[in-house]
């Protein structure tokens, strides 16, 4: 009777022994002694010392930073939606063109990249000339942009949640601006229509502008996407003809740095 007791006494404490060694490392950096019955894909299952077997936890894999067996082996989570395996399947790339730019004296073309779920970097080159003068200036040059976006995130979670695609929804995107052109300036008017000077010369224009674009994508069949936004910042440089229209924005001279801009743009992901 005492070996049987002894049989059981040792079985006891091994199962214990072994029952304890799981231990799940909370994202708040708290931990849960364990062992472990199964990992899901939004949730893990355990069991612990001190209530009944059949008696089964739970805990969303969100909250979870990792896992640390009894055999030492450690398994790592991440949010599900900053998880970059949750999103494989989608394509990474965009390359946009400005729909409207043609119409306002400079055609644009814009590249996409994401970096990780909720941000991506943006940048865009306008070839001034190619469209419509809307101007009358005969005005040929270039711009560039370059942005980082922030793309927001939901504002309450629910278990599993991931965004719908990497470069879908509503964002804020800081960005940097530099335009250079050439351009004619022609008859000048007093306020009265009295002709100032009816001579044409030409002269070149750089200008530079710091701006936070708000805007918003919208991505179709992870194939085409819309993409809508305006900015406000601050323009500088040195402008021909003191005009506040420079293609990438408008503002920065005639007295005051304020800058806009805005645009609407078409494109495909690849």
């Amino acid at each position: 009777m005492r070996k049987i007791l002894l049989v059981i006494l040792v079985i006891n404490g091994l199962y214990f022994n072994g029952y304890t060694q799981d231990l799940i490392i909370k994202t708040t950096k708290d931990t849960i002694v364990c062992l472990i019955k199964e990992i899901g894909d939004d949730e893990i299952k355990y069991t612990q010392q001190g209530f009944r077997g059949d008696v089964i936890f739970g805990i969303d894999k969100n909250k979870v930073s990792k896992i640390i067996f009894s055999d030492k082996k450690e398994l790592s989570f991440q949010n599900s939606m900053e998880d970059p395996s949750k999103y494989m399947v989608q394509h990474k790339n965009a390359i946009k063109f400005g729909f409207l730019s043609p119409l306002m004296g400079a055609t644009s073309f814009s590249y996409e990249h994401s970096l990780k779920p909720g941000s991506s970097i943006e940048g865009t080159l306008g070839i001034i000339g190619l469209g419509v003068d809307m101007t009358g200036n005969n005005a040929s040059g270039i711009y560039m942009k370059f942005g980082y976006k922030f793309i927001k995130s939901p504002d309450f979670y629910l278990k599993g949640m991931q965004y719908a695609h990497l470069l879908k929804g509503s964002y804020i995107r800081p960005e940097i601006s530099f335009v250079t052109y050439k351009s004619e300036s022609g008859n000048r008017y007093d306020y009265n229509g009295v002709l100032m000077t009816n001579s044409k010369s030409v002269g070149s224009s750089t200008m530079f502008a710091v701006m936070i674009n708000l805007g918003k994508q919208w991505v179709f069949q992870d194939r085409f996407l819309f993409d809508w936004f305006v900015g406000f910042g601050y323009g500088f440089g040195n402008s021909h003809n003191d005009d506040i229209y420079h293609f990438a924005f408008e503002g920065g001279s005639s007295g005051s740095s304020f800058a806009a801009t805005s645009g609407f743009r078409i494109g495909i992901l690849f």
